[in-house]
């Protein structure tokens, strides 16, 4: 049968913000999920008796294939994708196409028309709750499948421990980092109280020592000196009541925990999750860490949704052979870290009265240099998730001249 092409507008879902932040929310790296996830990539294939099963998690530019058995890929443009069309509709439970060589909507991709020659297409929305889809489990096949309804129950089943996993996976890194805080409450606390008990029990250990030959002068300075370290102990005590330890006051940098980034780290994951959409359009995108703390660790919290954003919105805007610059900072001032983001490009610009639309939350969608899909909701996802963060946003553009994002988030 075939399908009519539908327009960009008419694939979005009508939750499609509420959608995007509950996927950030769960602020995963879709680069990390591979071993939680590809003992159930696999056991979908074998259910269904496919060569090929993926779990696809969809943001608002890219389907990202964050589990993949028979297939090897990492990512595509989601307007790209099948899933698209499996998490249209909230309400449907399933989507199947049994030739995708004779559907219009489908048989002019690459993975059709080219290796490795997909023809049958099943997917399952990974729904995080009745109304919200993060993205699907799919299974495809290079020849026409008919899945019984059993095998379907328990694909759905599948699907179902997919977005299990993916919680606890959230959940695990909350942990690890409480773990993580609490520890080193515990060294700094054992660290400061030693130095005032060592003070105590040496001039104790003196006055002990010395018996009849003590002094009534002296014995009265060592009262006093440990008057001095047991007042010493309850100010320290006052302060480790009152104080947030969840970061260390310790001059060396430490190692960072599963729930953390360094600027050198989170460069290395930029580079490797979006070098690929620019190779495709021959832009340079080029990430520079400049900062005496680049091995500093931070939270991960949200940042990667962030600039994974920003810089997915700059390859759109940006033309072939144009470049995209990523500058990586951070201040430290006493207790408190600074994150501080540039995303500048040599793409189209914008006007004054389009910032304005922009940093105002009311921004709306537009297609990019070589005509990729517009969702118009990237940006307005950045404003949100920065101002949860008590950050700010910069924008400065010139239609022509490229644009500039100046992101600062403060770290505790």
């Amino acid at each position: 049968m075939n399908h009519p092409k539908k327009s960009i507008e008419s694939l979005i879902p009508e939750n499609e913000m509420e959608r995007l932040m509950a996927l950030s929310e769960l602020d995963l790296d879709f680069m990390d999920l591979e071993n939680s996830l590809s003992d159930l990539t696999k056991l979908a294939a074998k259910i269904a008796g496919t060569k090929v099963s993926l779990v696809n998690l969809i943001d608002h530019f890219t389907q990202w294939s964050v589990s993949s058995f028979g297939m090897d890929v990492s990512q595509m443009p989601r307007e790209e994708s099948i899933c698209q069309y499996t998490i249209l509709d909230p309400k449907k439970s399933e989507f199947e196409v049994e030739d995708l060589s004779a559907d219009e909507r489908f048989n002019d991709r690459s993975f059709v028309i080219g290796h490795p020659n997909l023809r049958y297409y099943y997917g399952i929305p990974l729904k995080i709750n009745e109304n919200i889809s993060l993205g699907a489990l799919c299974v495809l096949d290079t020849d026409y499948k008919e899945l019984s309804p059993e095998k379907k129950e328990m694909l759905s089943i599948i699907a179902k421990e997919v977005v299990n996993r993916l919680k606890i996976y959230k959940a695990v890194e909350g942990l690890q980092k409480r773990v993580h805080e609490t520890q080193q409450v515990k060294n700094r606390v054992a660290h400061d109280i030693r130095g005032p008990l060592g003070g105590i029990i040496g001039l104790a250990e003196i006055i002990q020592s010395q018996g009849n030959q003590n002094k009534l002068d002296e014995v009265l300075e060592f009262i006093s000196l440990i008057q001095k370290s047991g007042k010493s102990l309850l100010e320290l005590a006052d302060e480790i009541l009152s104080q947030d330890y969840g970061s260390s006051k310790d001059q060396e940098p430490r190692k960072p925990t599963d729930a953390e980034f360094t600027l050198n780290s989170l460069k290395t994951k930029m580079v490797s999750m979006f070098e690929p959409q620019a190779l495709v359009k021959n832009i340079d995108l080029e990430v520079q860490v400049e900062s005496p703390n680049a091995e500093v660790p931070f939270p991960k919290n949200k940042i990667l949704q962030i600039l994974g954003n920003l810089v997915s919105n700059s390859i759109k805007f940006t033309p072939q052979g144009g470049k995209i610059e990523v500058l990586c900072d951070m201040e430290i001032i006493g207790n408190d870290k600074i994150l501080l983001f540039e995303v500048k490009d040599s793409g189209a610009g914008m006007s004054q009265e389009k910032i304005d639309e922009i940093l105002s939350g009311e921004g709306t969608s537009t297609n990019g240099s070589a005509g990729e899909t517009g969702y118009g909701f990237g940006l307005k996802l950045v404003l949100h998730l920065v101002q949860g963060l008590k950050g700010k946003v910069e924008l400065d553009s010139t239609l022509g001249g490229g644009t500039q994002f100046k992101i600062l988030i403060p770290v505790r």
